[in-house]
């Protein structure tokens, strides 16, 4: 097939699904056009020694890369990122009838970024059929660090987000409560496929921790559990700080990362005088595999939101790959995919008390057990998580939307 694909991010950003998904397509022997922008995360300037232009093409045996100019803000506001957006979209409309006319079917990465883009492609491309993989589902409001609700952004995003889930010809959604939502909001049934994200397996595989990765994660022999990604409101870590402060002197919870959360995370461990609570700066994905084996265990959190329920955070892939046992505190897919690969321990959101208790419990399981939840991990991510089990489904979405569409 002549595949397109539309992705507001694309590598060199940190954007393995779209980009191993045309290189894994391309290599199957389609050919694979790209439509996407210059790349700018997660800082939000055009990365040194790229400059905006208009005709940027980039070429392999079956891979094109097109990227379009967008605004480039960097301060993270709405407004910025709503420029952002909307100039995405108007680069798209103007070159995408051309660049994409004559492929057999789009494929979408489906983040609320991409939304008007994708808006003005199925206007102007007509018959093409389209899948959208969805990553996340805008809600009206958002949730603050202290709890209190406001609403997320204008509110034309989410009514746009609506319609095209809606006029696609076919959704892959990220987790099984993902479906339910969009199904809830009008999408047959029918047009609605779960393919679980995959991680970049280049980087997240079973290591062995070298020594100065155990000297870097590991003090006085105690359980260390290692929380490694953002820290922001989705994660609400204060949690994890309360529990891991009731068990000081039995457990470390390493926190890798930062966010806009992170003053406010910091302050809470001060406050509880939790001196196992150890802060790193982001590292490198690179280095994350060793650190991964040096810790006892990952952490996966998410706050008690319905919008999360229907959320896989990628740290779970990239842990699973890896072999690492994992502590799950969030509720709905995530909790539930652990519990059924048997790959760690489990509890309800933001109930530090019950995560402490879960902490104990995983400083009293033998190094034998915890290495055999991470391989039950592996063993899950390999059957239903990985980039082979992905682009399987997304490539027989992409063909059956494409022979329905020739068959009407």
């Amino acid at each position: 097939m002549r595949v397109g694909i539309l992705s507001y991010h694309f590598p060199p950003e940190p954007a393995f699904i779209p980009g191993s998904l045309a290189e894994e397509l391309a290599a199957r022997g389609h050919e694979v056009r790209v439509l996407t922008g210059f790349p700018d995360y997660p800082g939000g300037h055009v990365y040194p020694g790229w400059r905006q232009r208009w005709r940027h093409l980039t070429r392999s045996e079956r891979l094109t890369v097109r990227r379009v100019p967008r605004y480039a803000g960097g301060d993270g506001s709405t407004g910025a990122r709503m420029a952002s957006h909307l100039s995405f979209a108007g680069s798209v409309a103007m070159v995408g009838r051309r660049y994409l006319a004559d492929v057999d079917v789009l494929y979408v990465f489906q983040l609320p970024a991409t939304t008007f883009a994708t808006a003005a492609l199925l206007r102007m491309l007509g018959r093409v059929p389209t899948v959208l993989h969805v990553q996340d589902l805008w809600p009206e409001e958002e949730v603050a660090g202290d709890g209190s609700r406001r609403q997320r952004g204008p509110g034309r995003l989410a009514t746009t987000m609506r319609r095209v889930l809606r006029e696609a010809d076919a959704l892959a959604v990220t987790a099984p409560s993902m479906r339910d939502l969009v199904l809830a909001d009008g999408v047959e049934p029918d047009r609605v496929r779960v393919v679980l994200n995959w991680t970049d397996e280049r980087i997240f595989q079973p290591v062995r921790p070298s020594r100065a990765a155990q000297g870097f994660v590991r003090r006085d022999g105690r359980c260390v559990v290692m929380h490694a990604g953002t820290i922001g409101v989705r994660q609400g870590l204060e949690t994890a700080v309360r529990a891991a402060a009731a068990l000081d002197g039995r457990t470390d919870l390493v926190l890798v990362g930062s966010g806009a959360e992170e003053r406010r995370v910091r302050g809470l461990a001060a406050e509880l005088r939790a001196d196992n609570v150890r802060f790193v700066e982001r590292r490198s994905p690179v280095d994350m595999p060793e650190l991964y084996a040096a810790a006892d265990y990952q952490l996966v959190m998410l706050r008690d939101l319905p919008e999360l329920r229907g959320t896989v955070p990628g740290k779970l892939q990239a842990a699973l790959a890896c072999a690492a046992p994992v502590i799950a505190s969030a509720g709905g897919d995530t909790a539930e995919l652990v519990e059924r690969a048997r790959a760690g321990l489990s509890c309800p959101p933001e109930d530090w008390a019950t995560l402490a208790d879960r902490f104990w419990l995983a400083s009293t399981i033998p190094a034998a057990a915890r290495s055999e939840m991470g391989r039950r991990g592996r063993e899950a991510y390999l059957r239903e998580m990985s980039l082979r089990a992905g682009v399987d489904r997304v490539e027989d979405l992409l063909n059956q939307v494409a022979l329905a569409r020739r068959s009407r």
